[in-house]
């Protein structure tokens, strides 16, 4: 399946794991929050935590690597900003998941009322 950009259309396989993956890590989901906020550079993410500056550029290249977000160069530094069509698209699919099991739950209530 081709991966669009457009949020309405269904995330593939690959591209899901690679954003929950990246998501299972408190650190990105920090990473991801704060940029959602604001662009930050790796300097500025990388003096919120205590880790090294490379450690956090890892982090970074995993989350810009599932599409959570982007980074570019203005001047000297490196800028990372948060992609929200890409968190937009992942809460589709779960949302998915939620209506198929409230359907599921459904039925099965109305089984057991039915008994």
């Amino acid at each position: 399946m081709v991966v669009h950009e457009n949020p309405r259309l269904p995330l593939d396989e690959d591209q899901v794991d690679r954003i929950f993956r990246a998501l299972a890590d408190a650190t990105r989901r920090d990473i991801v929050r704060r940029t959602l906020t604001g662009e930050a550079s790796i300097s500025q993410l990388a003096a919120a935590y205590d880790m090294s500056f490379a450690a956090v550029q890892k982090h970074v290249s995993v989350l810009e690597g599932a599409g959570l977000v982007s980074k570019y160069r203005s001047g000297r530094e490196r800028l990372v900003r948060g992609n929200p069509e890409t968190l937009g698209r992942a809460q589709a699919l779960l949302n998915g998941y939620e209506q198929l099991w409230r359907a599921r739950l459904g039925r099965l209530e109305d089984l057991l009322a039915a008994e």
